[in-house]
């Protein structure tokens, strides 16, 4: 009770009857709410204060700023709702599904609805304040939930030496004939593999997702959103700073975890048989996905299961809501006021809310695939996904923000024929899917030979040479649009 006192306490001190209350929280938060958003700390040192001085709302605003025009802005606020339905919504929505299936039982789509009511109701009600509050306060009951499993399954497998051993022979019951699938990666406990075969190799790892975090956590609306809430540079700093040391946890809390699950429960988490898969966790491709709650059901406690079972609920509701209001923002201030330029506060409000409940469809709707994808495992799926579409935004906004030639034009027809080169690798790594255990690849080359973390390089490197080229042939980019208060450190939100 108490935390629901103190959401609806919030909600209503920051007044979310206007746009700036309901979408910024009244740009009140303090450092400390606004660290367990997981900003990292580019963010707080290079982004931020570039944004803070162009005094925008969201990061379509920033790029009609920086370049002029409108066509940029548009097509930002549409690919991000694209991305968002892809690699957030659809997979947070899924994966805590999955959770519920395995631990309560309960149908997957019935589960489904009913919590993405509770999320979208809330979300509609409460707008960014009781989002990050919320946010933060269940991120202390994950943390001290994910702590207790985390020594619970050590202690089963034998702590890490253990583990060394079980996970070697972690091998499923039911295999394959003449096949090698059933058996552990031999890399499994090495970060930096092989730069060719290996499932995430070093230089993709390194550079690669580095790409990918780039737009995540610098450029991303979801998050970036939250360090604009900050009532200054230095709360929104003092969260980088923290937000860079949680992440540390997710290595022992998840990672490691997983790989527990599977040197414990072999038949389940590591099935390659197709049947036997698809009766274990209803995907034929592989039910590595079970792993987490798998550990939960089989190793906590009762009183305890209940509480991670709140854990992981906190933290759907939590991802969930923050990309519920961070969407509505896009799609009400960059594209309904695009069509409707003299909307109310009210009628932008209402349609901000309304848009809310057209995501959760749409993302329900997209389940099916996310449970066949990329061998049913949904960390690559969201990578994959990601590499395809996102790096042509990295590229924009690093150039805009370092280079001051790049010119409207240049950015413009940099971001198109990253999307057509994304797109196309998109759609073809739908239609060629990954072939399952024991049959041959006869995916095209640029499948089947390049990462994806690689082509998330390429893309990159593609994209910044149309923006230089196009940017240099053609006129400059007028001053006014290049020119900003550098010195945001005496900005304080108004």
């Amino acid at each position: 009770m108490e935390l629901i006192h103190l959401d609806y306490y919030s909600s209503v001190r920051a007044n979310r009857g206007t746009v700036g209350g309901y979408f910024l929280a009244g740009r009140s938060m303090t450092w400390w709410p606004v660290s367990f958003s997981w900003v990292l700390i580019a963010l707080g040192w290079i982004f931020v204060p570039v944004y803070i001085s162009a005094g925008v709302v969201t990061m379509p605003e920033y790029l009609r700023k920086r370049f002029g025009g409108q066509r940029i802005r548009i097509y930002m606020s549409v690919l991000s709702l694209i991305l968002y339905i892809f690699t957030k919504i659809s997979t947070d929505i899924f994966s805590g599904a999955l959770f519920i299936q395995v631990s309560l039982g309960w149908d997957l789509y019935v589960s489904t609805v009913v919590l993405l009511v509770v999320t979208a109701l809330y979300t509609i009600a409460g707008g960014l304040t009781a989002v990050i509050y919320t946010d933060a306060l269940q991120t202390v009951i994950m943390v001290i939930g994910a702590f207790v499993l985390m020594f619970i399954a050590f202690d089963k497998v034998g702590w890490y030496e253990g583990l060394l051993v079980q996970y070697e022979r972690a091998v499923p019951a039911i295999t394959v004939p003449n096949t090698t699938c059933h058996l552990p990666r031999s890399d499994a406990f090495h970060i930096f593999r092989d730069p060719v075969t290996g499932d995430l190799p070093w230089p993709g790892l390194i550079f690669g997702l580095t790409v990918l975090a780039t737009w995540v956590w610098c450029t991303d609306q979801v998050i970036v959103q939250r360090s604009l809430s900050a009532k200054n540079l230095s709360h929104a700093k003092g969260g980088s700073v923290l937000g860079g040391y949680l992440k540390v946890f997710p290595m022992f809390f998840v990672v490691m975890p997983g790989m527990i699950s599977r040197a414990l429960y072999p038949n389940e988490v590591g099935c390659v048989d197709p049947d036997e898969c698809m009766e274990i966790c209803g995907a034929s491709v592989g039910c590595s996905n079970i792993a987490y709650p798998k550990l939960v059901v089989e190793l906590m406690p009762v009183g305890l299961r209940g509480l991670m079972i709140a854990v992981m609920m906190a933290a759907l509701m939590s991802s969930l809501t923050s990309i519920f209001n961070s969407s509505s923002t896009l799609f009400t201030m960059d594209i309904w006021q695009r069509i409707r330029p003299r909307a109310t506060e009210r009628e932008l409000m209402v349609v901000g809310r309304v848009f809310i409940l057209f995501l959760v469809a749409l993302s329900i709707v997209w389940i099916p695939v996310i449970q066949t994808a990329n061998s049913g495992q949904l960390f690559d799926y969201i990578q994959s996904i990601t590499s395809y579409l996102a790096p042509p935004i990295t590229t924009v906004f690093i150039m805009a923000i370092f280079w001051g030639q790049v010119n409207e034009q240049g950015a413009f027809w940099g971001l198109m024929v990253g999307l057509v080169v994304g797109t196309v690798r998109m759609v073809m790594e739908f239609v060629y899917s990954i072939p399952s255990c024991g049959e041959k690849d006869l995916r095209p080359a640029l499948l089947k030979d390049v990462h994806y973390l690689y082509f998330a390089l390429i893309l990159l490197a593609l994209t910044a040479l149309i923006i230089t080229a196009v940017s240099l042939c053609t006129a400059p980019i007028p001053e006014q649009h290049v020119i900003m208060d550098r010195n945001p450190n005496t900005y304080t939100f108004k």
